[in-house]
């Protein structure tokens, strides 16, 4: 009975990581979404931010205590500095009625694309070097989270895209602030 318990426990807190994990994925997107982006480079990014969230963990877990406190600061603080920048721009290129988006930042770009998911899933890896200390279930952690983050990133980039058509050229300002405000909370 208490084994039961204890496996019931592990698998709600997985989940409840999971979500919150997938949060930064579901606020990214809303702000890509409001820049306007089509169904299937929703998918693309989805499934590419559900593999980091699959990926980073995982590094994460194997990489375990050595590195816990150095990097999961790091991490942040990378994962802040990297939206503030995207943020800014996409705040001040909308601002400045510029429609041209540098391919660092363009997520229908194989480095853009690889840019964001890494930037919502830096934060896993710090989780996964937390979870690696402790005997977590390794395949329920990872499943649980990439789930999560591709559902969330799904979520987020529907949503948005949805404000987005409604706000109008507004749209891009709102994204590049969220994501300048998500960067800022990072730091924080």
């Amino acid at each position: 009975m208490l084994e039961a318990t204890l496996h019931e426990g592990q698998l709600l807190t997985l989940l409840i990581m999971a979500l919150a994990l997938g949060m930064d994925a579901f606020s990214l997107g809303v702000g890509i979404g409001m820049r306007g982006i089509r169904l299937l480079d929703v998918l693309k990014l989805s499934a590419v931010i559900a593999l980091f969230h699959v990926i980073m963990p995982l590094l994460g877990i194997v990489a375990g205590q050595y590195m816990s406190l150095l990097l999961g600061h790091v991490a942040a603080l990378m994962a802040g500095l990297l939206l503030i920048l995207l943020g800014g721009h996409m705040l001040l290129a909308s601002l400045r009625g510029e429609s041209d988006t540098p391919s660092f930042a363009d997520h229908r770009t194989t480095g853009g694309l690889m840019l964001f998911a890494l930037s919502v899933s830096v934060d896993s890896f710090s989780v996964g070097i937390s979870l690696g200390m402790f005997a977590a279930d390794v395949l329920m952690t990872l499943l649980f989270f990439g789930l999560a983050g591709g559902l969330m990133s799904v979520l987020g980039l529907l949503a948005g895209r949805r404000i987005g058509r409604s706000l109008g050229s507004y749209g891009e300002a709102a994204g590049g602030a969220i994501l300048l405000t998500f960067g800022i909370l990072f730091l924080l």
